[in-house]
């Protein structure tokens, strides 16, 4: 069973995008365009170059911001203060979500490469807002994103947390790895599968895969 493969975690540690709310939820291209936007009145580019460039970034170095702050040495409190100024309505409770993050025993714990003004937005508008032990955002881990292991490392250091008795949920398979190799079990969140060594289960529905760890 696979409650029986959790039953030593005593942490649990969610993502945020597209992982506490589903991805067909209209946030993460908001912010995507905003970003967009950001870098074409900053570095003067159109709008192709400017999404290219964002997209580059990401893949490159886990974030845009992280891009921007290497290759530009911009000041990423604005930054992110304008892309996360967007429209929330499309957000929902989530009762039965609540319910089950709940009933987890030990420490919940949010962590994002978004920052934690942010984080508590998007936790409200779902109704999970006063659930999680901590919330932990980029600025926390001195704005060094996830995928870098470093980044992990910053965050549970700051928490306390022990990696061998937690678990990391997470929607973007690479930043599972450092996870796993800390001796986290890792729950890809995601409506597709994503095949990894690295990655002990997938699930589509989180709510639905927190209720199998509870029988």
């Amino acid at each position: 069973m696979v409650a029986t493969q959790f039953s030593h975690v005593r942490a649990w540690v969610f993502d945020l995008d597209n992982t506490l709310y589903p991805p067909t939820t209209g946030l993460f291209p908001q912010i995507q365009d905003r970003m967009t936007g950001w870098v074409m009145n900053k570095l003067r580019l159109g709008k192709r170059e400017a999404d290219a460039l964002r997209q580059t970034y990401w893949a490159r170095y886990g974030t845009t911001l992280s891009g921007l702050m290497r290759e530009h040495g911009i000041d990423p409190l604005p930054f992110l203060a304008h892309v996360h100024d967007i429209d929330f309505s499309e957000l929902a409770p989530d009762p039965n979500l609540r319910s089950r993050i709940a009933d987890l025993p030990g420490r919940r714990i949010v962590y994002t490469n978004a920052d934690t003004a942010y984080a508590h937005r998007v936790l409200a508008g779902r109704g999970l807002d006063g659930l999680f032990d901590a919330v932990y955002g980029v600025e926390d881990a001195e704005f060094l994103p996830k995928p870098e292991r470093k980044a992990f490392e910053r965050i549970f250091s700051l928490d306390g947390l022990d990696p061998t008795g937690a678990a990391m949920f997470e929607d973007d398979p690479k930043n599972l790895l450092a996870p796993h190799e800390m001796g986290m079990k890792t729950v890809h969140v995601a409506p597709e599968a994503h095949v990894a060594p690295h990655i002990h289960h997938h699930t589509d529905d989180l709510a639905g895969f927190l209720a199998r760890l509870a029988a």
